[in-house]
This record gives structure tokens, C-alpha cells and sequence, in this order.
């Protein structure tokens, strides 16, 4: 199998090479695509060199499949084309997500979606992934009626800018600013731009793309998205109020036996999720389960996940691999 990684030299594109090389995925042959700036430059991927090549040579190189992290404005203009060619395009920008043509996608929470017609895919926000995947078998079960979100996201999010940001404050270096005031020491409470409501495109984001993934638009969510100095993963504090009561250990047990979740919730021991342990994994972290006292069938919970991982390489990884199980990639 061909397989292209659009936007290889970038923080998510070089995860996505890790990526699949760490889960085995079937690359018999890889095709490395960058902007003009960065072709002829050399990605190593399973001990093997290869060389980055333009837009349209990634096309002529006849992939079964390519994975995109190269910006929006990239992948509106490029992976119609690839889809034309008959390329499955899974793309991490938010370019694609609310098309209501293509579909959204969390494999544990709805692979069932997909068809052997679907050559965009899109691949939801980092912090949507994390939250949707441990509201799932809640949801199943109790019916989330609404979720009140505050997200504490990493400089990883922004990407290679905003780390060396981070860094270069911290040593007391002077450099480019991702953001506009200082992240070190700080809390940003602005993730992407302002609309006209008062929320930001990322809190929205976590509003639309819950209802769409979820396939439940009468799922109300309501968002506070927040950047801080940190480098491991996404946290989330996450109150969700159900259509009917819980058992707090039958909570415990449904995300214990959910794939891809973790459950870290031991307080008599301070064990807890934390993106310090979240770093490099996988999985979704669950931890502090406690009944809201305020109202009636309402859970708090903790949600820490890898931002670059299972909020996006992995997740666009684990796309690729249920559309080979199921045959339908060329």
C-alpha cells in the first residue's frame, strides 16, 4: 500500500509518521508531500530516507490514501483534487469537519459512518476527540442532555511557533511570538479567533463537531477553551448532565471497559489524569468522577489526552486502519 502524509515536515505530519510506524499500519511504499519550500528535504521513516515531493507529485505517485495536516486554505484547495484521483484524503484541518457532505469521524464513537464513497474525511478537533470519546458510553446509557466544557490546552495545539515561544520565555530569550502576550506563567483564555457571539472558533468548534460526531443535535454544549504553558496533551473539566440518573461505579465500570479509555480516578491516593503521563499514549484519561451536588443527574469529570496523538495523528491513523479492515481503500 501507497500511503501519502501530507504536511510531513510539520509537528502533526512528523507525528503521523511516528505514528504509523509504532501501530504497524501497511506502508509498502510512503509518500512524503510538503510545500514547495520543503520538497527535497528528507523524512526518515522506518529506518528508510525518503524525499519530500510537491502537491501534484503526490498525486501522480497514486497513493491508496493520504493523510493531511497542511492547513485549511491547503487542504480546500488540494484534497478535492486528490479525492478526484481517486485518493481517500483524511484530513486534520478544520477545512472539511462541517461539511455536512463529509463525514466526521472518531472511530470509537462512529467508523459505522464511513463508505467506500467517502474519499474526504475529516478529522475533528483535538479537544473534541478526547471529550466525545469518553462521552460515548455515557451517553449510550444515560443520554447526555448538555456539557459544560473548559478546556486547558497545550502550546502543542499551536504548533512548533508557539513551543519555541513557550521555550524561549522560559530561558529568557527573545523570538518570535506565536501568541500576543506571554504563555509561560500565563493562561490564555482565547483559542483561534473571536466571533461575533463572544465565543471563540475553537469553542465552537467543540459545539458543532459534539452534535455532528455524536449524531445528536440536540446535545447542548457550551464552551470555555483556554491555552497554558504546558507541552503533554489537552485537559478538560467536563460537566455533563444526563437525560436520566446514574450509578457513579456504573460510570466508572462503562468507561473502564470503553476502547481507548483509561480511568485514573483514585483520590485517596492523588492519582488522577495529567498530560504529563497523557504524553506520547494513545489513550483517553478519565479520572475525578464525582457527582455534581447542585442538580439532579449531573457527573463532573477530568478528560486528558496526547493533543498530537489521539487528537490527531492517531485518530486519523486509526481511520486509515478501519477503512483497510473493511476493505476500502484501493
Amino acid at each position: 500500500m501507497k500511503v501519502a502524509v501530507v504536511g510531513a515536515t510539520g509537528l502533526v505530519g512528523t507525528k503521523m509518521l511516528q505514528v504509523l510506524a509504532e501501530r504497524n499500519f501497511p506502508v509498502d511504499e510512503l509518500v512524503p508531500v510538503a510545500s514547495e519550500r520543503s520538497v527535497g528535504k528528507e523524512v526518515d521513516f522506518k529506518g528508510k530516507k525518503y524525499k519530500v515531493v510537491s502537491m501534484q507529485d503526490g498525486i501522480d505517485a497514486k497513493p491508496a490514501v493520504a493523510l493531511f495536516s497542511a492547513g485549511g486554505s491547503t487542504s480546500l484547495e488540494w484534497a478535492p483534487k486528490y479525492a478526484a484521483a481517486g485518493i481517500t484524503v483524511i484530513d486534520n484541518s478544520s477545512a472539511w469537519r462541517m461539511d455536512p457532505t463529509k463525514p466526521l469521524v472518531v472511530p470509537e464513537v462512529n467508523a459505522d459512518v464511513l463508505t467506500v464513497n467517502d474519499k474526504i474525511i475529516a478529522n475533528p478537533n483535538c479537544s473534541t476527540i478526547q471529550m466525545v470519546v469518553a462521552l460515548q458510553p455515557l451517553h449510550k446509557k444515560y443520554g447526555v442532555k448538555r456539557v459544560v466544557v473548559s478546556t486547558y490546552q497545550s502550546v502543542t495545539g499551536t504548533g512548533k511557533k508557539a513551543v519555541d515561544q513557550l521555550f524561549n520565555e522560559r530561558e529568557g530569550r527573545q523570538g518570535e511570538m506565536a501568541y500576543k502576550y506571554a504563555i509561560d506563567l500565563n493562561a490564555l483564555p482565547q483559542i483561534d479567533v473571536f466571533l461575533d457571539n463572544g465565543y471563540t472558533k475553537e469553542e465552537m468548534k467543540m459545539v458543532n463537531e459534539t452534535k455532528k460526531i455524536m449524531q445528536d443535535d440536540s446535545i447542548k454544549v457550551t464552551a470555555t477553551t483556554v491555552r497554558i504553558p504546558v507541552m503533554g496533551g489537552h485537559s478538560e473539566s467536563v460537566n455533563v448532565e444526563f437525560g436520566k440518573d446514574y450509578d457513579l461505579n456504573e460510570v466508572r465500570e462503562l468507561l473502564c471497559t470503553s476502547p481507548s479509555i483509561i480511568v485514573q480516578d483514585d483520590p485517596s491516593q492523588q492519582v488522577y489524569p495529567m498530560p504529563l503521563w497523557a504524553h506520547e499514549k494513545d489513550e483517553v484519561f478519565v479520572g475525578r468522577l464525582r457527582r455534581d451536588e447542585t442538580q439532579p443527574n449531573t457527573l463532573n469529570m477530568w478528560i486528558v489526552s496526547d493533543n498530537l496523538r489521539k487528537g490527531a495523528a492517531t485518530n486519523a491513523v486509526q481511520i486509515a486502519e478501519y477503512l483497510v479492515g473493511k476493505n476500502m481503500l484501493g
